[in-house]
């Protein structure tokens, strides 16, 4: 447990919600820039975000390690070039401790709302436990990844034995020797799948959908390598910009040229090919909608899983959650003794389900009843002094979602700095500013591949595409290079 015993003070400069990737990252390079009056608060009993979440077993980010961690706190010793949920957990405590964050960062402290006080120029932050703070600016760190999704089926209520999600992954139920039904096939499923089969006497999966899975080039780092890394940070630096680029080149295919991704389409043919002989089950795993379209994943162990003689996956309807297991549409019941849920996240309700009130007392949710929109994925007209890590359209389906928070990190420390530097009392995006941007991203988004027709989490419920950014990294980080306050409404103190 991160936090130490300290009291919440009734006052500070810059309040940050959630201590993951973002929030740690953003307060550590507040630090660096000189700012202390900083506090990051947290709902759970530790910092990590999803990877504190997410512990189910295999856990394991999709993004290469050197990538997938800070620029500005590089690690030398990562265990594989793709590393596991338990490394990353670790990383991102030990980044609270080499910034000395340990005392700026007040676990359980869950927020129930935050309403935007015009005659104070502040924000009264209140949280479930009936304290509150008062805040000049406040960050929302929170994440899309952050509350599971679950389906709504007839019937769930009455299953007898143990039903959880897999992101709050219940490690007292035993699984050996178990039926296991595991209802969904995406990034958790994958992962823990092949895991879990080594335990179960028999594992069902259901398959609404079946996802693209490809090759994980995956493989450790020997002990020869990270002590060169730790000697030499030149070659990790080498490491982590190759990675980049051969990343980012993948932009091309998603949001350029859609058509590149017959090249990938190759690839998970042969990794499907490779791993399932009978013909019946690969036209199963076997997507119907345009590669790209929905995530991609990677793994090796997922297809060859489906060879074992106590696994197998079922792609017809769920009809009905009973008793004794899943009845699907044909009438079959699936027998079950554990039932796993790994059904992903409610990534389009940003800021969910925290209340957030803004100038005039506008709910940011009814602001945003058509979907989350906001200037550069960072600010929201009617709302000032806030700032959004990771907010609506700054999610990515190429590369490393760090590097996107690196450039919003730089993008709110320059607010900062100039509001400090000018006497600007607060900062509010102006609406036709907003408007213009997110009129040019949804235009280009109609050209990317997540366009393509099919019903992805990167959609709302009106089919708006509120999630991912529509082009490259570099074009992102260019763009938030600094804020510019002619776009933006200012007071002054």
């Amino acid at each position: 447990m991160t936090d130490a015993p300290h009291a919440l003070p009734e006052q500070v400069e810059v309040l940050i919600i959630g201590a993951g990737f973002g929030g740690i990252g953003l307060a550590a390079r507040l630090k660096q820039e000189g700012w202390h009056d900083v506090a990051i608060v947290e709902k759970a009993a530790d910092v990590g975000g999803c990877w504190r979440d997410n512990s189910y077993p295999g856990a394991a980010c999709d993004v290469p390690s050197h990538l997938y961690s800070f620029s500005f706190a590089p690690k030398s010793d990562w265990s594989r070039c793709f590393a596991p949920q338990a490394e990353i957990l670790a990383y991102l405590q030990d980044c609270v401790k080499r910034f000395a964050l340990t005392q700026q960062v007040y676990c359980g402290r869950e927020v129930l709302s935050a309403d935007y006080d015009s005659a104070a120029s502040q924000w009264q932050v209140c949280f479930t436990d009936g304290s509150s703070v008062r805040a000049t600016i406040l960050v929302s760190a929170c994440g899309q990844l952050n509350r599971p999704a679950w389906p709504n089926i007839e019937g769930q209520a009455s299953f007898a034995g143990a039903a959880f999600h897999s992101a709050q992954w219940r490690h007292d139920v035993d699984l050996r020797g178990k039926r296991v039904a595991v209802i969904g096939s995406g990034a958790s499923v994958i992962q823990f799948v092949p895991q879990i089969a080594q335990q179960a006497a028999q594992v069902t999966v259901f398959q609404r959908t079946a996802p693209y899975v490809i090759a994980k080039h995956d493989a450790p780092y020997s002990p020869a390598q990270q002590r060169r890394f730790a000697r030499w940070p030149l070659l990790m630096r080498l490491s982590r910009a190759w990675q980049y680029v051969s990343h980012e080149a993948r932009a091309l295919a998603f949001v350029r040229f859609p058509g590149l991704m017959a090249l990938y389409r190759g690839e998970f043919t042969r990794h499907l090919q490779a791993a399932i002989s009978d013909p019946q089950l690969r036209a199963q795993l076997t997507p119907d909608y345009p590669l790209g379209c929905k995530r991609i994943l990677i793994s090796n162990d997922y297809y060859p899983t489906f060879n074992l003689p106590h696994v197998s996956l079922q792609a017809t309807a769920i009809k009905q959650i009973t008793a004794q297991g899943v009845l699907t549409a044909d009438g079959q019941t699936h027998a079950a003794d554990v039932l796993i849920y790994g059904t992903g996240f409610a990534a389009s309700d940003f800021l969910a389900p925290m209340q957030i009130r803004g100038r005039d007392g506008v709910l940011l949710n009814q602001a945003w009843r058509e979907g989350a929109e906001a200037y550069k994925g960072i600010s929201v007209h009617g709302f000032p002094n806030l700032f959004i890590l990771y907010g609506p359209n700054t999610n990515l389906g190429h590369s490393s979602i760090v590097y996107m928070l690196e450039s919003q990190f730089r993008y709110v420390i320059s607010a900062l700095q100039q509001m400090r530097s000018q006497g600007i009392r607060t900062l509010e995006v102006k609406a036709q500013v907003q408007q213009r941007f997110n009129t040019a991203l949804q235009q280009a988004l109609g050209h990317t591949v997540w366009a393509r027709g099919c019903n992805s989490w990167y959609l709302n419920a009106q089919g708006k595409q509120t999630n991912n950014w529509p082009g490259f990294t570099f074009g992102y980080r260019q763009q938030t290079r600094q804020l510019e306050l002619v776009d933006y409404e200012c007071t002054f103190a």
